[in-house]
């Protein structure tokens, strides 16, 4: 992978987010394809009618879906477009965006065929107390990919926290009230 592919898609830093869970990086990858291929337009209508708190609230949430992927271009262009809207940064997202797409396709390929590429392919599936532990990092500097993570890890958030705790944590990050949730993980999980 050039460094110019890894910029728009480093599938090294994505693992690393997710301790290496392989299988959930794929999940989130096909996730983000689904979700986000319309944010700039969508970004687009809301500042061209005016609604900047909606513009900046996509741009935020694609920041935060995009650096949980590794794709730190559209990351970089949707934390400038989250604090300054305008037509030229919303060209770059969408050039930047269709760039990403077609890496995660790729990705997506190359993984149903072979696997991920060495030095990306994770030795060990991540423990689920360590999984509470990144969801914990990400509610504390309030990243947006806390929602994906709440989202694609539901069994094993559940099995670790309890159902009934999950679904209140579940409740207060799809609210993006991030301090909420913290509030409501085990302590443990805050001092890692």
């Amino acid at each position: 992978m050039s460094t110019h592919d890894s910029d728009i898609l480093d599938t090294g830093t994505g693992l690393q987010q997710l301790m290496g869970d392989r299988t959930l990086y794929q999940q989130i990858l096909r996730r983000f394809r689904q979700r986000y291929q319309d944010a700039p337009a969508e970004a687009r209508a809301a500042h061209a009618a005016g609604d900047q708190v909606v513009a900046a609230r996509i741009a935020h949430t694609l920041k935060g879906a995009a650096g949980m992927i590794g794709a730190r271009q559209v990351a970089r262009l949707a934390h400038a477009l989250e604090s300054a809207g305008n037509d030229s940064l919303l060209s770059a997202l969408e050039a930047a965006l269709q760039a990403l797409l077609v890496q995660i396709e790729v990705v997506l390929q190359q993984e149903d065929q072979n696997g991920l590429p060495e030095p990306y392919a994770a030795s060990h599936m991540p423990t689920s107390m360590a999984l509470v532990q990144h969801l914990a990092s990400l509610l504390d500097i309030g990243d947006g990919a806390a929602v994906d993570l709440v989202e694609q890890s539901a069994d094993a958030l559940s099995h670790t926290l309890g159902a009934a705790c999950y679904q209140a944590l579940r409740e207060q990050v799809l609210q993006f009230d991030y301090e909420a949730a913290l509030a409501l993980l085990p302590a443990d999980a805050l001092q890692a």
